[in-house]
């Protein structure tokens, strides 16, 4: 006898209570949803502040990203070492079902995956009538006999995610029994339930894009220093970051950071490279000021200054500039220089040639030194002394 529309006497509140689970249901996978997000995202923020930190050199956005990562390490922990509450495990019920179809999808191991269509017929008591559903389960190569189309098999479904059903391969013996007695009518296609939520690719899909997301967030707060910069990548990839010019028709300043893989001035070559590329932009040779930072180089001129008052910026000795800077970090009593500058400015006398001034500063303050245009270190003002000689 078949078993199809089978209902008890308290269906309407059945129907009741199944709704009230299904929304519940539905509140767990927009919060799982909304956790990936969440964590997916962070993730690749921490890791994107990681690399962008690495190749700008900035331990703060090093830290953070570094910090972030152990935050989500330790939150995972936690969360595997919690407990599940007392709702957590998922309802399940046993009930018989009506093998419509099987197809094997492949055959490499030793269990096979099988698609079946089934009618899964639950218990009058479960007061649910029969409904078609899909499904995907490894079966045993051995096993795969004992199921057929037409066949009955016991399976386990959840009430409050019908389409979520699973076939018991190894049944009690009295589910076994009543799987040989009994008869199941077929559902009516009409009756097929599908999982409504997204599926496994969806979610793969919803935690990639909301990774790269977090991660294209962080670069593009440091897209100035990243893309627009001078690099020894090639030359395609130099422009100025910071260029202002013509306050008045007679003066001017053009500035530009560079950034990125061994991006420090004091590379070799670098300076006079960089100051090359802004004697290029200013259109002129003759500038009243030069300043040399890490990662930054300026140029002031003014075309009203006779030449006796300006410098030439091709004719300073840059290649031997870093060793002035190493100089003034280690030999002026700053134990843990913090930043560094150099200020060339045209000499105060007639005659005389421009002047290179190194500063550096640290905790302990501020010490300079002074060189002439061929490096010559004319002057040291340690610690303690520099503020006093200015």
């Amino acid at each position: 006898m078949g078993t199809t529309g089978q209902r008890s006497a308290g269906q309407d509140a059945t129907d009741v209570d199944e709704r009230v689970v299904r929304g519940s249901s539905l509140i767990r996978r927009i919060f799982e949803a909304l956790r990936l997000t969440v964590l997916s995202g962070v993730t690749g923020a921490a890791i994107a502040a990681l690399v962008v930190g690495a190749i700008l050199e900035e331990l703060p956005v090093v830290l953070t990203g570094g910090g972030g990562l152990v935050l989500l390490i330790l939150i995972g922990v936690v969360a595997g070492r919690r407990s599940p509450g007392p709702g957590d495990p998922p309802v399940t019920r046993t009930a018989l079902a009506r093998i419509e179809d099987l197809r094997a999808t492949s055959g490499e191991t030793a269990d096979v995956p099988v698609r079946f269509r089934l009618t899964v017929a639950p218990e009058p008591e479960d007061g649910r009538p029969a409904y078609r559903v899909k499904i995907d389960q490894h079966i045993n190569l051995v096993d795969i006999p004992l199921y057929r189309p037409r066949g009955i098999a016991v399976v386990e479904y959840r009430p409050d995610e019908p389409w979520d059903v699973r076939i018991v391969t190894r049944p009690t013996p009295e589910w076994s029994r009543r799987a040989e007695e009994a008869e199941i009518d077929s559902a009516p296609e009409s009756t097929l339930v599908k999982n409504p939520g997204p599926s496994k690719g969806s979610w793969c899909m919803l935690v990639l894009f909301t990774f790269l997301a977090g991660a294209a967030l962080v670069v593009l707060l440091f897209r100035g220093e990243l893309f627009t910069s001078d690099d020894d990548t090639g030359p395609s990839s130099k422009q100025p970051s910071v260029t202002s010019s013509a306050s008045s028709s007679r003066t001017f300043t053009t500035s530009t950071t560079v950034s990125g893989p061994s991006s420090s001035l004091l590379v070799l070559g670098r300076m006079r490279e960089t100051a090359t590329d802004l004697e290029a932009r200013a259109g002129t040779s003759d500038v009243t000021a030069i300043v040399i930072e890490e990662r930054r180089m300026q140029i002031r001129g003014d075309s009203s200054r006779p030449a006796g008052e300006t410098v030439h910026v091709q004719t300073l000795p840059y290649e031997l500039f870093p060793a002035l800077v190493h100089e003034a970090r280690t030999t002026l009593g700053v134990r843990d220089p913090r930043s560094w500058r150099i200020d060339v400015t045209p000499g105060a006398g007639t005659g005389a040639g421009p002047r290179v001034r190194v500063t550096v500063t640290g905790e302990e303050g501020t010490a300079r030194l002074d060189a002439d245009a061929t490096a010559r270190i004319l002057d040291r003002r340690p610690v303690g002394e520099a503020a006093k000689g200015r």
